[in-house]
């Protein structure tokens, strides 16, 4: 069920999309555009109108093939860029993010014009030693539980913050990390209590909803020798896939996880806060001299060959209905998407690159093209997020530069 034709573009729009995927019965597509924005399609999608706002696009992928957008959710209150989308359990909901403490929620109901409210998930700030989570809250990453009743979300202010949607109130703000909390997820979709955050300190931890009031983890796993960049769950209490900017994404199990106390006395993150060395994704390329076998790292397996730059570039599971979920899969920075099998063998290396062109109309020496992997032809591609249809073969990709969606398939045999 890999898809095997190459990429088609499917939709260009003038600024970068952040992230997208499918509903969990494929019925829909949601994507986050960065900026203003119009969409140009290669097929019979119909071009939108102009905005100022960030907005949060929806398409009917009913027909896999044969998209149609339906809605368009207008965000005012994004700063910068948007960073993160979720779909409820029940698809009704789309909660999105940016670099502020507003999460936008809007309803998927081609029928519900109503505007998206928000939820500020900075509420709830006391007097005293809390005041610093709170003040310039900004979110990197948001989920619901999985009985739709909360939001978790990781921050910039290296804190966890889990919100009751219905009460409009935070229950927690955790400081669990000594960095940004750049990625969040529940372990089952069945259920609101253990979650995990991954962190620039390296590490991801884990939490339960029902004991996290004092700030101490549950566990912790620890391998990556960089900043995580995202986090995904199998769906099933158990595994967890993460992205990191050591160049590697790893496989856990949570039953290795250390506990609350293995991870305090063996001083686990002591080899990356002491390593020789200073590297910053955003614009540096990462050597080979870098990377070092973390002395703890209690992962089952790792994978690499992929680049992890510039951006925080995300992982998944592939879909558990047409692949019981036997790959996993990243973007890159250099224009390719990664399947491997779980054995960390590679199973498909998709050139994306190849199938974007000039669009933009922008010269080639604009400054925002200039970090950004340059194709054969002079233009850039950096796959930031990929959605794997639920149930047809179909691997939808996000990228900058030209930004939009590319689209590849298998072709019947």
């Amino acid at each position: 069920m890999i898809p095997t034709t190459k990429p088609e573009m499917v939709i260009h729009y003038d600024d970068p999309v952040c992230c997208g995927q499918f509903s969990d019965d494929g019925n829909f597509f949601y994507a986050c555009v960065k900026a203003s924005s119009s969409p140009r399609t290669a097929s019979a999608l119909r071009l939108l109108t102009h905005s100022q706002d960030f907005r949060v696009r929806l398409y009917d992928t009913s027909s896999p093939y044969n998209w149609k957008h339906y809605k368009t959710a207008i965000y005012p209150f994004g700063q910068w860029t948007m960073t993160d989308a979720d779909l409820s359990p029940d698809n009704k909901w789309l909660a999105f993010s940016s670099l502020q403490p507003h999460v936008g929620i809007a309803a998927t109901d081609p029928n519900d014009t109503g505007d998206p409210y928000t939820l500020d998930l900075s509420d709830g700030a006391t007097a005293g030693r809390n005041d610093y989570i709170l003040r310039g809250l900004t979110i990197f990453s948001i989920r619901f539980s999985g009985d739709g009743r909360h939001l978790v979300a990781g921050t910039g202010n290296n804190s966890i913050v889990v919100y009751d949607i219905e009460r409009r109130k935070s229950l927690h703000h955790i400081r669990g990390h000594s960095d940004d909390v750049n990625a969040v997820c529940f372990a089952d979709k069945m259920s609101p209590h253990i979650l995990y955050s991954g962190s620039d300190d390296c590490t991801i931890k884990v939490w339960d909803t029902r004991s996290m009031g004092d700030g101490r983890e549950a566990g912790a796993f620890v391998g990556h020798t960089e900043g995580l960049t995202y986090i995904d769950s199998k769906g099933d209490g158990r595994y967890i896939l993460s992205n990191s900017k050591d160049q590697s994404m790893k496989l856990w199990d949570l039953r290795m996880a250390m506990s609350t106390s293995q991870f305090q006395e063996s001083d686990a993150t002591a080899p990356t806060r002491n390593r020789a060395y200073e590297y910053d994704y955003r614009w540096q390329d990462y050597e080979d001299y870098q990377w070092f076998q973390h002395p703890h790292d209690n992962s089952l397996v790792t994978f690499r060959g992929h680049k992890v730059q510039r951006t925080l570039i995300r992982c998944h599971f592939s879909p558990p209905n047409s692949t019981n979920s036997h790959y996993v899969y990243s973007g890159s920075y250099d224009g390719f998407v990664y399947v491997w099998n779980l054995d960390a063998t590679l199973a498909a290396k998709i050139d994306v690159k190849s199938a974007t062109r000039d669009v933009t109309g922008r010269p080639r020496s604009d400054r925002r093209h200039r970090m950004h992997y340059r194709n054969a032809n002079g233009w850039e591609s950096m796959v930031r997020d990929v959605g794997w249809h639920p149930n047809a073969p179909m691997l939808v990709g996000k990228w900058s530069a030209p930004r939009g969606f590319w689209r590849e398939r298998r072709e019947p045999s």
